[in-house]
């Protein structure tokens, strides 16, 4: 029976050294340590294109068949690291010449687009509000119209009573205004 207790130790100790070597890092400090050499790129030099850019961090460069860590502080990659014409980023077949000129070329499109449909939204938008002028005004202009005409004739109203008013006082205090002022010449 002691050999199968035994036998059962040893067992379980081939089990936990398989374990540590295939268990994780504990740490995070050994976590990134254990990341960055996975993904180091350098080891993917001298090899393929496919190969180095299956990695989305590396950058491939055709003039020297390396593989470097792409320069994330930089937009493009300087021309000390690698030529534009040479570098390969994401897929081999294109250059970042190529990238820029069709990022910029598509971009530029759908600017234009967006633009040019906004400007046909604005004119129709326009074109159905004078139509809809012309066919049917709105209520609330309806509205300022009609006062507005009511406020014209009120004044008109005024004018005239003010008018009379003082043509009465006039004739009152003996400063009537004759309609031809030159027809006593003429009559004497």
């Amino acid at each position: 029976m002691s050999g199968n207790i035994f036998g059962i130790f040893r067992i379980q100790s081939q089990r936990q050294q398989q374990q540590a070597a295939v268990a994780p890092p504990a740490t995070p400090a050994e976590f990134l340590a254990y990341f960055k050499e996975c993904m180091r790129c350098d080891q993917y030099t001298d090899k393929t294109c496919q190969e180095c850019l299956k990695n989305v961090t590396c950058l491939w460069c055709a003039s020297n068949n390396k593989c470097i860590d792409y320069p994330v502080r930089n937009i493009l990659p300087p021309s000390s690291l690698c030529a534009l014409s040479s570098a390969r980023w994401g897929v081999c077949g294109v250059n970042f010449e190529a990238l820029i000129i069709t990022m910029s070329v598509v971009g530029g499109g759908i600017i234009i687009a967006l633009g040019v449909c906004c400007c046909c939204c604005c004119r129709k938008k326009k074109s159905k509000k004078q139509v809809s002028e012309f066919v049917q005004p709105d209520k609330d202009e309806e509205k300022a119209a009609r006062e507005k005409e009511q406020r014209r004739v009120r004044q008109e109203e005024r004018r005239a009573e003010m008018k009379s008013r003082h043509d009465e006082i006039r004739k009152k205090y003996g400063l009537f205004k004759e309609e031809n002022p030159y027809a006593k010449f003429e009559n004497n």
